[in-house]
């Protein structure tokens, strides 16, 4: 499905929709440093806030809701943005940051570990502490770049996007395969391991890895931006944009690896995170009414924080006990969203 065929439409306001969501942003990642399984007196969370205090109402704050609010923002952000870099690049507008098998090639790198330990080795994978956690997020990580690398050294050979998507596909089955022979020869507690962590979670960032996190983030979305000229381009046609100087597949290359590197990273720290990078593009073109890439991104950004701060905040509801899975959340905003895309473009076409 092609995606706009021009720049811009008639906007609205872009400063006063920027402020809004910026401010929407800042009040969210506020109450997710509030409400939690445990609930904090107003009184004494702005105590805690301000003063640093050690109490056990400064040490939740701080301790554990500061980064896990951090990591909501930072995964909405990344993935916003990986997700609008798919759709513009493959102009469709229902392709999200798993397109390529990046995120199945994680599946696959977190089975080998937890699975094949248990299965082979005779260790659960949850007795090792901090060692799992890290053992955990370097496979996720190793397993969504592995795929990233065969997908880029595939993509100089193919001579066009729907051939790439075809094989991104194929790899994401035969990753998924493997995965399912895994989980079958499995013991009970490795498989357990491996659906909460398929569940998606923002809470598994510790404060001593969270730099690394974010600086990958942001280096992404960072690199992201300054392809903003070459999206612009590519929305036009292909044809078009090589007669402006364009290098299709160098060009292509470079989302791809931007976007697989995003969605890597996220990942390999908070597992996989549905929804979140075919909903949000969505929603910023239809509030911007632009698809100027310069405009684009950053509102993608900004507007991937809040849902993401968002979901946090529903998942960690005290009526929830706060250990409600953040893909059964982002999934039931995501997927309203999608539809109306699908309706929306479908009256569009007629």
């Amino acid at each position: 499905m092609p995606t706009d065929s021009h720049i811009t439409h008639h906007q609205p306001p872009v400063l006063p929709v920027s402020i809004g969501i910026i401010a929407v942003g800042i009040l969210l990642f506020a109450l997710n440093l509030r409400y939690g399984s445990v609930s904090i007196p107003w009184n004494e969370f702005w105590a805690a806030l301000f003063n640093r205090d050690t109490s056990t109402f400064g040490t939740i704050i701080f301790e554990y809701r500061l980064p896990q609010a951090i990591t909501a923002l930072l995964a909405g952000i990344g993935l916003s943005v990986s997700g609008l870099l798919m759709q513009t690049l493959f102009r469709n507008p229902l392709a999200d940051p798993s397109l390529l098998g990046i995120s199945s090639g994680s599946s696959l790198g977190v089975a080998l570990v937890i699975l094949l330990a248990g299965s082979f080795g005779g260790i659960s994978v949850s007795t090792l502490g901090l060692w799992s956690t890290f053992g955990i997020t370097l496979a996720a990580f190793l397993g969504a770049f592995a795929v990233l690398l065969l997908i880029l050294a595939l993509s100089s050979r193919l001579k066009s996007m729907v051939s790439l998507v075809l094989v991104g596909i194929m790899i994401a089955y035969i990753a998924g395969s493997v995965t399912d022979i895994l989980k079958f020869f499995s013991q009970k507690e490795g498989l357990h391991s491996f659906v909460i962590w398929g569940m998606g979670s923002f809470s598994n960032v510790s404060k001593a890895q969270l730099p690394f996190f974010a600086i990958a983030v942001i280096g992404g979305t960072i690199a992201s931006f300054l392809l903003f000229k070459t999206l612009n381009l590519l929305l036009l046609g292909e044809r078009y944009a090589e007669n402006l100087g364009v290098n299709i597949k160098r060009s292509s290359m470079l989302i791809i690896l931007a976007s697989g590197f995003l969605t890597a990273v996220i990942t390999a720290f908070c597992g996989p995170i549905a929804f979140l990078g075919l909903a949000v593009p969505h929603i910023a073109r239809f509030l911007f009414r632009s698809s100027d890439h310069k405009l684009l991104i950053p509102a993608t950004a900004f507007i991937g924080m809040d849902l993401a701060l968002f979901c946090n905040l529903i998942a960690r509801l005290p009526s929830f006990d706060g250990n409600l899975p953040i893909n059964s959340v982002t999934a039931l905003i995501g997927a309203p969203i999608v539809l109306w895309v699908i309706f929306h473009r479908q009256k569009v076409t007629k």
